[in-house]
């Protein structure tokens, strides 16, 4: 595989974002990717303070993605970006990715993937036209902890599954504190920037994700709940909802932003025919595997009775915390590694691919449109997942 950086281009991410310094840091942890040009924000003057900040050369700062997309690309071959990550609010998506693809370039894209479906399934057809790589960053599925519960339950370790349990909830979102300003909830409670899910979008979209990413089925039916409960937001704060997998699994979602004091709790406990799996995010390290006729184990990541794909994705010694950023770096790895192989007319190894794409993005839009169909329209009644 050539040896050489992948050269990237930021859409966002400028000011007080939240979410782009940690991409970059993720992306330039493996030292296989650097950061040749970006539209950081719609302010030109934010946008060049944050770039002259990442040492982005100042004639690669540009005031708009189009004025981005469309001069990187006319750059000679070993100059223009490889690839653009877009984080901007859910609303600003779908055409900087569509226009980036149409450029040739591939693409790294914030969750949930499109403002709306129909955005999604247009886009998934962008991909496929095109052949280029889309990588949606469902974070917590790249844990080594996660994938190694992935790995047992494909192995039958767990036997026919039959309950899936996931919990997300904090608390940042209790008060309005959007109308303060200065933070990153005014986009996340406002729909004409985040789509018809607040709550359900923003989290609400990975506990589904992880749950579907670990076990292998799939939801094809929900009866949910959403709920305001800060009063004037105009938007779901909290949501819950039984759901019906593939295979006759059966699962919990619950999904929460005014659980005072929770800081970013996410929880998920899987239980088969055989046993059962515990995991908890803020103890990312630790998997505890249930058993009916012998004592619970406790499964530590780092160690050699891992299998491949968890030790593929773990940086360090065991006994060495490995958290949020190591694991937003996992999908940009395996991103990189993908699109180098596939620049080399080379099939990526199936490690490279453990990552979501656009059709995670498209199921995560449908779970969303699923979820507001249920809980507003049929409160109370099972809703069949929503495909267009």
């Amino acid at each position: 595989m050539t040896e050489r950086k992948l050269r990237m281009g930021m859409i966002g991410g400028g000011g007080n974002a939240m979410i782009g310094p940690i991409h970059l840091r993720a992306a330039l942890m493996e030292n296989d990717i650097e950061l040749v040009c970006g539209c950081f924000s719609r302010n030109y003057q934010t946008s060049l303070t944050t770039g002259k900040k990442w040492h982005v050369p100042e004639n690669r700062i540009y005031r708009d993605y189009k004025e981005m997309l469309e001069k990187e690309a006319s750059l000679p071959q070993g100059e223009r970006m490889d690839f653009v990550s877009i984080v901007t609010p859910n609303k600003f998506h779908y055409e900087p990715a569509a226009m980036a693809l149409d450029k040739g370039f591939d693409v790294v894209l914030d969750k949930p993937m499109t403002f709306s479906l129909d955005e999604a399934l247009k886009l998934q057809e962008k991909v496929e036209k095109t052949g280029r790589t889309l990588a949606l960053t469902h974070t917590y599925s790249a844990y080594p902890a996660v994938k190694e519960m992935k790995t047992r339950i494909a192995e039958g370790q767990l036997g026919k599954l039959r309950r899936i349990y996931v919990e997300y909830t904090q608390g940042w979102l209790s008060k309005r504190i959007e109308l303060e300003g200065g933070n990153n909830a005014g986009w996340r409670t406002d729909p004409q920037l985040s789509g018809k899910g607040g709550c359900v979008g923003d989290i609400g979209t990975h506990a589904w994700h992880l749950s579907e990413y670990i076990t292998g089925e799939k939801v094809v039916e929900l009866c949910a709940e959403l709920n305001t409960f800060v009063d004037g937001r105009p938007i779901d704060d909290d949501i819950a909802a039984l759901l019906r997998y593939t295979n006759g699994v059966h699962g919990v979602l619950h999904a929460t932003q005014i659980a005072v004091g929770e800081e970013n709790r996410l929880d998920i406990r899987i239980y088969g025919e055989k046993g059962g799996f515990e995991w908890h995010q803020h103890d990312p390290n630790t998997l505890l595997v249930k058993w009916p006729d012998r004592p619970a184990e406790i499964v530590r990541t780092g160690n050699g009775y891992m299998g491949p794909l968890a030790k593929w994705n773990t940086r360090t010694p065991g006994g060495h915390p490995e958290g949020y950023i190591e694991a937003f770096s996992n999908i940009y790895r395996n991103f990189t590694k993908t699109v180098l192989a596939k620049a080399e007319n080379k099939i990526p190894l199936p490690d490279y691919l453990d990552f979501p794409t656009v059709y995670d993005g498209v199921r995560g839009l449908q779970f969303i449109e699923t979820m507001v169909a249920s809980g507003y329209s049929n409160e109370g009644k099972w809703v069949k997942w929503i495909e267009k």
